[in-house]
């Protein structure tokens, strides 16, 4: 792996930027023997709580008084040797059981640590040898997900009955431990990226879990490794994005407090170990949090794509681990999280409350990151792209269109005339590639203006009408790649369907020329570009080229000709320009932005996250500056700069920040007069394929 400047024979480099790296030793993220018991609490913490219990204290003398009504004696295991569960649970063999004995060993482990009552220790062992002696094995749609969401239950009760005086013997320990290793790891070691976050969060948190219990530092430092770095849809930086929204806000709240509860569940098991997920992107996780609880409450919150209401009145009790961390720990106001566990969740809170409120810690403050968080929803830096009403207000002499009008004749009668053409709220489904004349500033009346190609149709959304097109703007409106509108509230299938080479071969604006230079003055700004197969936008031999507060995600697939051939943005031959102020992510096998053979151009103050390739990709350019860009949770690189033959020169790579990349903060070779230079690098780099 080429990490920073290389071939440094060949290069005219300054930099000063590398010292703040930052970059994780990934072969070794826990080298020393594990905490033991060492799960969601260490010894310490669950004696504090058992002291807290005994004193009759709230609110762990409630949370323990629900514990005791959930937790019975009488409970019997049905073991299943095979466990077959589909989607959504249906047509489910023996999921249902294994969750139920799950959930009973581990309260039973509490009520054993809690009242030292030996009968709940037997009861355990009961449990966890009926499961050992009869599963062979999972299958179906969920049986990662049966792994990842209920394995766990039955780790943590193991962890504790292994370190206890709980008469549990070696024979029977073994025997669990061989179905631990022999069953429930091997289907889920290499996770399940394809899914929602959700599957692989609860894969990280069962895995971490797996090393502890069985003292194997390989098994738990590749779902630490997955938690920063995780490909596709997995890891922190995939699953919460730096405006605090989450991946599946689209879908529904079920599974988004779902998602967040397991990334909880993992950073809680990391910290008994030492290791800290918490301040992980600047403390990404309370972010979260805070976005889902704001909402939750009733409150407005910023959201890229159709904002989901489903399950906006489900509370799940997941709350309490992430807001002791921080609101108790390290001092950082979590308002809506406080106010969403007063409401809501304390009141019937067993487990999360005995387990959630660790002991205080005095004198001591584990290493977090150098950043802080200001846990508020961000308003300082509005949404990009279009916005729910046109952003500059249209001249007196404009001309309006709505839906069912002929746009391209109209376009065509105005071309050369430097006039406004307003599109009404409203689907604009075309039945071939707009052709955009020279002259026109076609402007939407917000996101509410979609341009969609017909789901019959293959090809471009909007073309240059000729090679020389000049002087023209696309404004305040969305186009739409998806063969249809309405946004599926499953935010992965569309990517999903993007996968595969027999896709529909979809591009949003693609206007190439003959010549470099030969199209002038094209501008587009406040427009969303989103779900096509191909590029989201393609601009190729021109002249000035402006881009502003867009919105170009989840572009570019694996239709033919391949994976890695199109990307949310790309730029070819081109003079001059900007793209700023906007949004370039989540391409499902490209770069956010994919820049060649372009020159005197600034790439400023973007977010370029969660792309299959890099943030940013830069080749055979000269004299561009890319400052004060985020680029975070990419595959490969933040920002990639390699050689192909006379390579970039006179770069300037300055303050950007570039953080839990797959691969390098930024991948540079043969440079010439060049600089790097105030670029804050953060725990890039993955060693565990």
């Amino acid at each position: 792996m080429k990490i920073g400047i290389v071939n440094i024979c060949f290069l005219l480099v300054f930099v000063t930027s590398y010292a703040q790296q930052g970059r994780r030793d990934t072969s070794s993220y826990l080298s020393k023997p594990f905490v033991h018991p060492g799960m969601a609490q260490s010894k310490a913490d669950m004696d504090y709580v058992k002291a807290k219990i005994q004193k009759g204290e709230e609110p762990w003398k409630s949370a323990f008084e629900q514990l005791k009504t959930q937790t019975n004696l009488v409970f019997k295991p049905k073991p299943r040797t095979h466990i077959s569960v589909g989607a959504y649970g249906a047509n489910s063999t023996g999921g249902r059981e294994f969750s139920q004995s799950s959930e009973a060993a581990y309260h039973h482990a509490l009520m054993w640590y809690i009242t030292d009552d030996k009968r709940h220790a037997d009861k355990v062992i009961e449990i966890l040898q009926a499961w050992s002696n009869v599963l062979w094995d999972f299958d179906d749609n969920n049986a990662k997900l049966n792994v990842g969401l209920d394995a766990p239950g039955f780790l943590y009760a193991a962890e504790i009955l292994k370190h206890t005086a709980s008469g549990w013997k070696k024979v029977d320990i073994n025997q669990f431990e061989r179905m631990v290793m022999t069953v429930f790891y091997p289907v889920i070691k290499d996770f399940f990226t394809e899914a929602n976050g959700n599957w692989d969060a609860s894969m990280i948190h069962t895995m971490l879990c797996i090393g502890v219990l069985v003292d194997n530092h390989e098994i738990f430092n590749r779902a630490v490794e997955r938690f920063f770095h995780g490909p596709g849809n997995s890891g922190i930086t995939k699953y919460i994005y730096p405006n605090g929204q989450i991946q599946e806000t689209t879908r529904d709240w079920g599974h988004v407090q779902l998602g967040i509860g397991e990334f909880a569940k993992a950073a809680q098991v990391a910290w008994t170990q030492s290791v800290d997920f918490y301040s992980a992107a600047d403390n990404r996780l309370a972010l979260g949090f805070e976005y889902t609880a704001k909402f939750l409450l009733g409150e407005q919150i910023p959201v890229y794509g159709v904002l989901s209401t489903r399950a906006r009145d489900e509370f799940r009790d997941i709350y309490e681990s992430v807001y002791n961390h921080y609101q108790g720990l390290m001092n950082i106001d979590m308002p809506y999280t406080k106010e969403l566990i007063e409401q809501h969740t304390r009141k019937t809170s067993s487990v999360s409350v005995l387990t959630g409120i660790r002991k205080p810690i005095e004198n001591q403050i584990r290493s977090t990151s150098d950043l802080t968080l200001t846990a508020q929803i961000p308003a300082t830096k509005s949404l990009s792209g279009a916005k729910e009403q046109s952003a500059q207000k249209p001249p007196a002499d404009a001309i309006y269109v709505k839906p069912e009008d002929d746009l391209q004749t109209i376009l065509d009668k105005y071309a050369e005339e430097d006039k406004w053409i307003v599109l009404d709220t409203g689907v604009y489904t075309l039945d071939a590639p707009l052709h955009m004349p020279s002259g026109i500033t076609l402007a939407g009346s917000g996101k509410g203006t979609i341009l969609f190609l017909s789901p019959k149709v293959q090809g471009k959304t909007i073309v240059n009408a000729t090679a020389a097109m000049h002087d023209v703007i696309i404004r305040d409106l969305l186009i739409e790649g998806a063969i249809n509108v309405i946004s599926n509230p499953d935010p992965n299938s569309e990517r999903r369907t993007r996968s595969y080479m027999n896709a529909p071969s979809r591009e949003g604006i693609s206007f190439q020329a003959d010549s470099v230079g030969q199209m002038r003055n094209i501008k587009i700004e406040h427009v969303t570009v989103q779900n096509f197969t191909k590029n989201g936008v393609t601009i190729r031999g021109a002249r000035n080229v402006q881009v502003a507060d867009c919105d170009f995600s989840d572009n570019g697939g694996s239709v033919v000709p391949g994976a890695g051939f199109h990307h949310n943005l790309h730029l070819t031959r081109i003079i001059e320009g900007q793209v700023i102020n906007s949004r370039l992510d989540t391409s499902p096998w490209g770069n956010g932005l994919d820049i060649s053979f372009v020159e005197n151009f600034l790439v400023a103050n973007n977010e370029t996250a969660r792309n299959k390739l890099s943030g940013i990709s830069c080749v055979e350019s000269r004299s561009i500056r890319i400052v004060g860009n985020l680029s975070e949770g990419n595959d490969a690189d933040g920002i990639a700069l390699p050689a192909l033959y006379d390579n970039n020169s006179n770069i300037v790579v300055d303050t950007n920040i570039l953080q839990y990349n797959g691969q390098n903060g930024v991948f540079a070779e043969k440079l010439v007069h060049s600089k790097l230079i105030h670029n804050k690098q953060l725990d890039n780099g993955c060693s565990i394929r």
